[in-house]
């Protein structure tokens, strides 16, 4: 069947499902999702900011990383929110730039950051007596500003490279949000060009990092196996343990995503890991850094000690 040429002024998003009881169902998860989300990051925050013996860069690195997912998460769940509940399933076309632009500056960012943190647990492993001369207060606020503005850079290429795709036919989208795969499904013809681009972008925004922190990896074992007791290297895993768990559930998914972008992409079987590391993620990170953490449970019974006694 032929497609014509057209200039979209807006797109729908078809969403997950269209029965109206999944519809409420999915509303009720995704405003939980939501409500842990924002509690848990911005708790996660007032505590590494209250607590002087979390002033240290790898908590000012998680502080930044909660920031990050309390962003990253309110560019989807609103839109989620309004879809189940609304008949009316319709984005912008702006809107949807706004959303793709900010979904992929805040999503390369965090590919940095996580980078960056990798950087501050091999320095803390492998150099731990130069550990705060090395991890100085100037070079941790470069590593994120730097993250920020990698990540925005690209999203400015990506975002100028697909609105000037030609879309063909109707507007819909399956999916919950505007992202490349729907986008390029849409696409009259994709370009070697505007390929070549995602690569460049896979390999620069998601590949790399993956491979610094891999050799990161690499040192941090070399450096555990050099322990002699038991109780040592346990220590010393169990510091960047918890990163090591961020890392494979954000990038895991993310590569799964991006590595294959074609117009053959399967939609509908790939929801379920966009729903993961665009809802899901900020919602876990919260936990896989605190559960466990001897140092935040502390600032936990501190402010609670501090907010009943003032009560």
């Amino acid at each position: 069947m032929e497609r014509s040429n057209h200039t979209a002024t807006e797109f729908i998003l078809l969403g997950f499902t269209t029965d109206p009881v999944l519809q409420l169902v999915l509303f009720m998860v995704f405003l939980g999702v939501s409500s842990v989300t924002v509690v848990g990051n911005t708790t996660l925050i007032i505590l590494i900011c209250n607590d002087s013996r979390l002033h240290t860069p790898m908590y000012f690195f998680i502080g930044n990383l909660s920031f990050l997912d309390l962003w990253y998460s309110s560019v989807y769940t609103p839109k989620i929110l309004v879809t189940c509940i609304s008949e009316d399933k319709s984005i912008f076309f702006a809107g949807c730039v706004a959303q793709f632009f900010f979904s992929a500056g805040l999503g390369y960012s965090e590919c940095y950051l996580l980078a960056a943190m990798a950087y501050d647990r091999y320095v803390a492993i492998t150099n731990p007596l130069l550990y705060a001369l090395v991890m100085s207060r100037r070079l941790c606020i470069c590593l994120v500003i730097y993250s920020y503005t990698g990540g925005f850079v690209n999203a400015i290429i990506l975002t100028s490279n697909t609105f000037t795709l030609n879309f063909c036919g109707d507007n819909v989208i399956d999916d919950f949000f505007c992202d490349v795969p729907p986008l390029v499904k849409l696409a009259c013809d994709v370009k070697e060009s505007y390929q070549a681009a995602l690569y460049y972008l896979l390999t620069s925004n998601v590949i790399t990092p993956t491979a610094l922190i891999l050799a990161s990896y690499l040192f941090f074992i070399a450096a555990i196996l050099r322990i002699c007791s038991t109780q040592g290297r346990l220590k010393a895993f169990s510091t960047c343990s918890s990163h090591l768990i961020s890392v494979t559930l954000y990038y895991g998914s993310i590569l799964y995503i991006y590595s294959h972008p074609g117009s053959n992409y399967s939609l509908e079987r790939d929801k379920m890991v966009s729903t993961f590391y665009t809802v899901l993620f900020p919602m876990f990170n919260p936990m896989i850094y605190s559960l466990k953490n001897k140092d935040v449970k502390g600032a936990l019974k501190k402010l609670s000690r501090l907010t009943q006694s003032e009560v």
